[in-house]
Parts: structure tokens; sequence; C-alpha cells
């Protein structure tokens, strides 16, 4: 009898399994053993999920805020109770090192507590009306069905990222999470119905996403979509959602520039490129996908850079003193392969890595060394074409007007990240660049009262901090005439 856990997916409070009586392997990046079997889910779950959803909006809504806060902290206690456990999924199904998949659980639980926080901060207005003895109120009220589909390089905090605000705006929740890492987000189900969370308001899915994914997007059940993934399926999304005119929020592709001025601090900004492109395997959507270095510290920097990258340890993921795992499917490793032959048959200088690493040890996973490419060009490949792995190509720079020419020569528009010493050259830096998001003197990773959005095919509508959580929301509109 086989010991592999087969996970039903939660639809209204229950778990069911899928009328298709198929399912999914789950494979380790790290072994390429099976982990565990999720149910392949059809449409027919899908209108399930959104029909129960529905019916939980209805009274779920009219719980006070700060009533629907109580129950999310009590989910967030419990997640922060199963910690090691999900933390150990996470690193089975996604490949991550145990360090950050402890990391993705907390940065989980700070989510829906940073949603709960605004519980009491929902205001609308009363403005002056053109009309004697009347009022404008605008109030703030819930959309309704949120679908929320997420990524699988951090399944389990980008899955809390959706939930906090959706349900505090009281919305409800249909969740799709990717084949490739489902599990930790199903774990979900079991902890909201032990803290109490009413049936259907939570409701998570599994199943290929043109089945069931256009199910969940198409019905006019769905008052909202939020996403984050690749911009060819954000692209598929929001055109699916159009004939609903579905409010959508996407997170999409990115593949942001790291440029290094001359007077900048270049042991912090070596630090930084290290960590803002290894970081995940490099499967991160705000990495360094891209470094710019001036011509006149190029040499000093990439001597210090290549020597720290070559320390990097790939390694088992449950050890300690493993600094990367391995990248999370086949495909990935086969992209990341493709990426190195284009690169090197364009001109391209490898100066480290560039293959799987050698030893017994490797022959199994997707393993794929930390990878530096110089002597690289703008019009090449590798410079547009997003990696979202460990292979970072770099270009050396003379003037501002350059960089940043170079700079915002790209489709997508997510993060750039700067390192200067300059005021004037941060000001121009802010007023040049087309991105959402600017990291100044210091490597990627967004905060919670910020703003996480992105320009051009990097997305649209934004998460988190106060403009975030306003995704969640729609406005209606009163005209209020009374007597004197």
């Amino acid at each position: 009898m086989s010991d592999i856990k087969e996970y039903q997916m939660f639809i209204d409070g229950d778990w069911i399994t899928s009328t298709s009586g198929e399912t999914i392997d789950i494979v380790s990046p790290s072994t390429q053993e099976i982990v565990a079997r999720v149910q392949n889910g059809t449409a027919e779950e899908a209108i399930e999920a959104l029909n129960a959803a529905d019916v939980a909006q209805k009274e779920w809504k009219k719980l006070p805020p700060r009533e629907r806060a109580d129950l999310l902290y009590k989910l967030s206690n419990e997640i922060k109770e199963n910690a090691n456990f999900l933390a150990e999924l996470l690193v089975k199904e996604q490949g991550k090192l145990l360090k950050v998949a402890k990391m993705e659980v907390a940065v989980a639980t700070s989510f829906i507590e940073y949603a709960c926080e605004g519980a009491r901060r929902i205001e609308g207005d009363i403005i002056p009306s053109d009309n004697p003895n009347e009022q404008i109120w605008i109030q703030k009220v819930p959309r309704g069905v949120v679908v929320a589909i997420t990524a699988w390089n951090f399944p389990f905090a980008l899955a809390a990222r959706k939930l906090g605000p959706a349900l505090i705006a009281g919305n409800t929740i249909v969740i799709k999470p990717t084949s490739e890492t489902p599990l930790a987000t199903l774990e979900l189900g079991s902890l909201a119905s032990k803290v109490g969370i009413p049936k259907g308001v939570i409701n998570i899915l599994t199943g290929p996403g043109r089945a069931m994914g256009n199910a969940l997007v198409e019905s006019p059940i769905c008052k909202m979509v939020t996403m984050t993934g690749s911009t060819p399926v954000g692209q598929q999304i929001a055109r699916n959602a159009a004939q609903n005119l579905t409010h959508v929020q996407l997170e999409l592709g990115g593949k942001a520039p790291f440029i290094v001025f001359e007077d900048a601090d270049i042991d912090a900004a070596v630090d930084a490129a290290l960590h803002s492109r290894f970081d995940n395997c490099g499967q991160v959507c705000t990495c360094n996908e891209r470094m710019y270095v001036h011509k006149d510290i190029y040499d000093v920097f990439m001597e210090k850079f290549i020597a720290k990258v070559k320390k990097i340890k790939v390694g088992d993921p449950m050890l300690e003193d493993s600094d990367m795992g391995p990248k999370v499917n086949a495909n990935e490793l086969k992209h990341m392969e493709h990426l190195v032959k284009v690169s090197l048959e364009e001109g391209a200088t490898l100066a480290t890595g560039g293959k799987r690493p050698e030893g017994k040890q490797f022959e199994k996973g997707y393993w794929f060394e930390p990878t530096v490419l110089t002597n690289v060009s703008q019009d090449m490949t590798i410079v547009h074409e997003e990696a979202f792995g460990p292979i970072l190509p770099v270009l050396k720079f003379k003037t501002f007007d350059e960089v940043i020419g170079y700079a915002n020569d790209c489709d997508y528009g997510l993060a750039a990240m700067v390192f200067t010493n300059n005021m004037n050259t941060i000001m121009k830096c802010n007023d040049e660049l087309e991105y959402g998001e600017i990291y100044v003197n210091r490597g990627h990773g967004e905060q919670h009262q910020g703003f996480h959005n992105g320009y051009k095919l990097s997305g649209s509508g934004g998460e988190d901090g106060k403009y975030g959580f306003e995704q969640y929301l729609e406005k209606k509109t009163f005209y209020i005439r009374h007597k004197v």
C-alpha cells in the first residue's frame, strides 16, 4: 500500500474528490520522487467552489470587519503552530532552502496580520453636493467572490497575501495554486476549519489551469481575479475576464535591472547583487535579472562578485549549510540550459557556472549552477528574456543616459535596483526609470505597507499596503437628500 499522501480539494468546508477520478503527482525538485498526489480538478468543481463562495459571502460581508479579523488572527496563530511542518512541506514541493521556507511561512502570517490591522480602516467619504439639503456618501463595499491564482515560487506566502485583504474586505475566496506547488496551500483548508472560519469563505482547488482556471475566471460569479504568475498566462486571464468586465489584479513577469554607479559602495552592492540574483535559486519576480556596472569600477566589482558567486554552495535544501537549492521542474532546468547555450552562441562569455553541478547527489533533481555571463551586449536574448533562475548577464556602461536607456529597453517594468551615493542621481533615476518598484542602495524585497506594482507587461492593479487593499473593495455612491 502506498504511503504517499493524497490530498483532496477544499470546497464549502469539506474535502472533495474530483469527478475526473484522476490525480496529479507532486514531484520533489531535489530528488524527483513523488511526495504527494492532488486532485486533477475539473470545471465542475470550479463552479461548485464559486457557488459555495457566493452563498457564504452573503453572510460573511455582514460580519463587522473586526470580527472577520479576529478569525484571521486565529488562522495566523494556527499557521505559526504548524510552521515547521508547513516549511518542510514547502521544501518538498518547491525545492527552496528550509530557512527560506521558514521565512515564507512567517511572511504568510505577517501578510494576514497586516490585513487584519486594516479592519478598522475601511473608510469612505462624505462630499458636499451642488444641490441644497443633500450630501454625497461614497461607501467602500466588498466586491463579492475573489478568485486567487498563485505562482509556484512562493505559493504559501502568495496565497496569504491575497487571502488576508480579500477576507478582511468582506469577500470570500477561491484559491487555485499551481499544479507544481499546491500542498502547503491545501493545508490552509484544515487550519481554516479548525479556527472556525465559516464554510465556503475559503475554498482551495487543484487542477490544470486551462480547464479549471478558465471556468473560474469566465464565470459571472467571479467578481475579481488576483493572479501572480507569468505574463502570457496573465494576458490570457485578462482576456477571459473581459467578457464579464471582471476586475483583474495581475503581478506578472520581471526583468529587473541592477545598476551600480561609479560612486556606489562596492561591497554593499556586491552583497545585494548576490542575494538579489540567487535567492530561491533566482526564482523571485523582483530578482536581479541583468546587471549594469559602471566601467570605472567594473573590474574591482566583478572580481569581488565572481569570487562570492563561486562560493555559493548548491545542495540539499534541508541542510543548513546549503546556499541554493534546485530549480522547480524539468522545464525550468531546460530553460536555463537553453539560455546559456543561446548566450554563448550570441557572443557572451561564461564567467562561472553554466551547467548541472557534478556529483552523485545531483544525478536526480533539477539542479543548476550559479551562472554569470560577461561580454554581454544589450541586444542579446538573455538581456530581454526573463530567466527566473540563477543566470545573470553583466554589462558595462559609461554614462547615466546610456544605462537608463538600457534599463528601460524592456517589455517589463516591475522592479529596479540602483546603487549610488549621489542624491542627484537617485532623483534622476526616480524620474526616468520606468518601473513600479525601485530599490536604492539595497537589494530586492518589498514590505507590506508599500505597494507592489508593475508597469508595462509586469502587471496591473498592484498589491500590498492601502493601495493594494483597495483593489478588493468596490465603491458605492449615495446621493442623500434630506429636509431641514
